[in-house]
């Protein structure tokens, strides 16, 4: 009999440092009226050094398994999407597993933007045969290490950050009800790091040309994002036996807010049913779901039995999309919130130096 897979805990890191459309405008030829209109973007993060996608992809973990009752030993399984690892090899989901303290098999997963969800399809996958009864999945990027600051039509685009949920091995009727996964290798240029790779090693030829940095055919992916974000949500629905009309809450890719609303106005949707949070972070990637997910639930917009529509589109070119229903408690979401804040609230006490 196969098992159902619940989110049984969720957590987000992001850089402290912010990014503004102010400050871009002393960068490149841009404006904030003119990232504005086109993307819906305000700011983003964008990681110091130091920090990393394990380190941000660490930080997200410990608060997922916190908010699931878990430690890193309970895990069976360690995902983490993302085209941002800290090193070609080792995979980045291996450190993220040492620094937990889990002890099973940890792979990095690459889809670009729609990653996260390749993975929670695939840990489901684990999870549903028996073969584990927790995993983590991580959506994590570092993409202002890959972006071109003298490229104004990409750079005002990206940001850095991580999410992560844990999915666990359920009795109860919900978690992941249906998922599509989709792809087009035609036209890679679309959206691509040209060099890098076994196909174009790195010289100081492409490095004078900045072809180490993300490229990307905007309109062409545009008329990509419209058409296949709707249709791949419909799919996932269809799967799960619902109709759009029946999600309580649709999180998209947080990408462009004109690709949102074609998405919306695709699946005619009222806008209270959308979360979009792209004007404080842009374009994260494999994490701005996961993110996005985690800011829903601490503004109240995710609740038992709620049914949630996820979908993505990224480089490759891909698209996933995933219907989930919500079965954590209320009671044990506040419960963990309110242990997290007070951990932290000591934390911060602790750390104050003594007054005389």
């Amino acid at each position: 009999m196969s098992q159902h897979s619940a989110i049984t805990g969720w957590g987000m890191s992001v850089p402290e440092k912010i990014l503004t459309n102010a400050d871009l405008e002393r960068i490149v030829d841009t404006s904030d009226e003119w990232i504005t209109s086109r993307t819906g973007i305000k700011q983003r993060h964008v990681a110091a050094p130091g920090e990393t996608a394990s380190t941000l992809s660490i930080a997200a973990a410990r608060q997922a398994l916190e908010r699931a009752g878990l430690e890193g030993k309970d895990l069976g399984l360690i995902i983490v999407a993302t085209v941002c690892p800290d090193y070609p090899f080792p995979s980045t989901a291996n450190l993220v597993q040492f620094a937990l303290g889990a002890q099973c098999g940890a792979f990095d997963m690459q889809a670009a933007c729609s990653g996260f969800l390749y993975a929670l399809s695939t840990a489901h996958q684990f999870i549903a045969n028996g073969s584990v009864k927790h995993a983590l999945v991580v959506g994590v990027e570092v993409l202002s290490r890959v972006v071109d600051y003298e490229d104004r039509t990409t750079c005002v685009l990206f940001g850095d950050g991580a999410g992560a949920v844990v999915l666990s091995a359920s009795d109860e009727p919900g978690g992941l009800l249906g998922f599509t996964i989709g792809s087009d290798g035609a036209r890679p240029e679309m959206l691509w790091i040209p060099v890098g790779g076994s196909a174009e090693p790195i010289t100081e030829a492409s490095l004078r040309e900045h072809r180490q940095y993300i490229k990307m055919q905007g309109a062409e992916v545009f008329k990509f994002a419209t058409r296949i974000m709707g249709t791949a949500m419909e799919e996932a629905l269809a799967q799960a036996g619902m109709t759009a009309h029946e999600m309580d809450l649709f999180i998209p890719h947080q990408a462009n807010l004109r690709i949102i609303e074609a998405a919306v106005k695709r699946l005619s949707l009222p806008w209270e049913k959308v979360f979009v949070n792209i004007e404080n972070y842009g374009n994260t990637s494999a994490a701005a779901i996961p993110i996005a997910l985690c800011e829903a639930i601490d503004q109240g917009r995710v609740f038992p039995g709620a049914h949630l529509g996820m979908v993505a589109f990224g480089a490759g070119l891909t698209w996933a999309a995933a219907v989930v229903k919500w079965t954590a408690s209320l009671d044990a979401l506040h419960k963990t919130i309110r242990v997290i804040d007070e951990t932290k609230a000591r934390l911060d006490a602790e750390a104050e130096p003594a007054i005389i």
